[in-house]
């Protein structure tokens, strides 16, 4: 039995909802590609741009913290607009029309006078018109996407509709960008707490030990105790000092700004070794194997921590030419693997003050993981810390 040919209209429909399929999958994998709000909204407007055969678009975004709007994206600004940023900067009557709430939808978009480009004759490449597209996120005021073209045509109800599920995906993927942000902040503040917890437990203690023992010397002067006795306790007092300062410059290296803000896991570490490299003698290598994708923040900053003290162990005392950081990212587990040529040493005989591994055995366990150490004089070192993502 024959198959019977669809009717022309049916064929036409067909084909229009496929190439509308065709475009939000592009835009939705190009929103997808990038936790970072900037690159998400510069790749999702040049996509809108492109596949649906427009010239120019911008991004109208509301601050959250100071409820103002300010231009977060921009694509292909005629030369009026570009070469005059003030154009670009406070309200005008799209973003006061939905300020207000009256812009329901892109329904109206063909009556819609951009009120930057009137009045203008020269340098705006023919543009008059544009298109405003609302963003909400679950009633929530996000911005406003505005698309223009010197071809601009009658929108159909089709085109209104794939514009404003258009906006849709560009709200999530602002609010998703966002999302990120603010673990990453979190991250910041568990982190420096942990740092407090553990300034306390270490420098605080460590300065008490160093108080006793000098005032043991005191004691001891006043009762003129033998020299000798005195000369030990003052070292004792001493040895404890250094310790706590190599402490003290350890915690404030930690507190530096939070090398995870904005990025993943794979994006930071990658950065890491680009900067151990440059500063060091130890050129470092660095591999990645499995999804590029934002794993709990508690597990990112941990393995982060892991591989920058392995890394600062093996510029400090490897003596290694060359060094490998791997991450490893499966939907069961991450592996982070930092193997280096260096001299090697006897885990077993590691010197006493020396809290780098101990810092790491102890992350790691905190994160459910383990950590193996394998290393050996004359071969070099290998640590690799696994930990569950379920």
């Amino acid at each position: 039995m024959q198959k019977r040919p669809l009717p022309v209209d049916n064929a036409i429909e067909l084909r229009r909802r496929n190439n509308e399929l065709s475009i939000l999958n592009a835009i939705a994998s190009a929103l997808n590609s990038s936790v970072e709000l900037d690159q998400a909204l510069q790749t999702g407007l040049s996509q809108v741009a492109e596949l649906l055969g427009l010239h120019t678009g911008w991004v109208w975004l509301i601050n959250e913290e100071t409820g103002k709007t300010y231009l977060a994206a921009s694509q292909n600004l005629p030369p009026a607009l570009q070469n005059n940023p003030r154009r670009m900067k406070g309200t005008c009557h799209c973003l006061d029309t939905y300020l207000e709430g009256d812009l329901e939808g892109a329904a109206n978009v063909n009556v819609l006078t951009c009120s930057r480009l009137s009045g203008l004759v020269d340098g705006t490449d023919g543009l008059r018109y544009h298109a405003s597209i609302p963003l909400y996120e679950r009633g929530k005021k996000m911005g406003v996407l505005n698309v223009a073209s010197t071809d601009w045509r009658e929108l159909s109800p089709d085109d209104l509709r794939l514009l404003y599920t258009i906006g849709d995906l560009l709200s999530i993927a602002i609010e998703r960008s966002r999302l990120f942000a603010r673990n990453a902040q979190m991250s910041i503040v568990e982190e420096r707490n942990r740092l407090a917890r553990e300034i306390h437990d270490t420098l605080a203690q460590g300065l008490t030990a160093v108080s006793l023992q000098l005032e043991s010397a005191d004691a001891l002067l006043e009762a003129s105790a033998d020299s000798e006795r005195i000369r030990n306790v003052v070292r004792q007092a001493l040895s404890l000092t250094r310790a706590n300062l190599e402490e003290a410059r350890r915690s404030v290296l930690d507190l530096r700004a939070a090398p995870l803000e904005g990025r993943t896991l794979m994006k930071a570490l990658e950065a890491l070794t680009k900067e151990v490299s440059n500063r060091g003698k130890t050129r470092v290598r660095f591999e990645a194997a499995g999804d590029d994708r934002p794993l709990p923040v508690r597990i990112e900053a941990g393995l982060y921590r892991i591989a920058q003290e392995a890394l600062a162990n093996v510029n400090q005392h490897a003596h290694a030419r060359l060094a490998r950081l791997r991450l490893e990212i499966t939907p069961e587990q991450a592996m982070l693997r930092v193997w280096d040529n260096g001299q090697g040493f006897e885990p077993e005989q590691v010197p006493k003050g020396r809290y780098g591994l101990i810092g790491m055995n102890e992350r790691a366990r905190l994160l459910g993981g383990t950590l193996c150490l394998e290393s050996s004089p004359g071969n070099g070192a290998c640590i690799e810390v696994t930990v569950p993502l379920k």
